[in-house]
């Protein structure tokens, strides 16, 4: 096992030369992102930006439903915010018909 795999999805773990050149973007994209709210880095005790796993994933989602679809920034971020609360709501649901066999279970046991 590397060191890398070691550091959690949500560990801050790129400077933003690194996640820039990751993400194929420039560092000021990256600072006009984070300026407009599409990502809110990690701070270093210096004030460097340092931007996790899932900060990457989601510019690289961004930049392919603006790149794929023709989708402006505004939009892919509306877009990423729906699917992120699809996806809370599908959790939320597995996680409701999971105590909803379990009350079953319970009943079932006390009858």
């Amino acid at each position: 096992m590397t060191g890398d795999e070691t550091l959690g999805y949500d560990e801050p773990c790129f400077v933003i030369s690194v996640a820039a050149r990751i993400l194929g973007v420039q560092t000021q994209t990256l600072r006009y992102y984070e300026r407009i709210g599409v990502v809110i880095p990690s701070r270093t005790m210096g004030r460097q930006r340092v931007y996790s796993r899932r900060d990457v994933d989601r510019v690289k989602r961004i930049r392919k439903y603006m790149e794929d679809w023709g989708i402006n920034l505004a939009g892919a971020e509306v877009l990423i915010r729906l699917m992120d609360r699809l996806q809370e709501s599908e959790s939320e649901i597995r996680r409701l018909k999971s105590e909803n066999q379990r009350l079953k279970e319970l009943l079932t046991d006390y009858i």
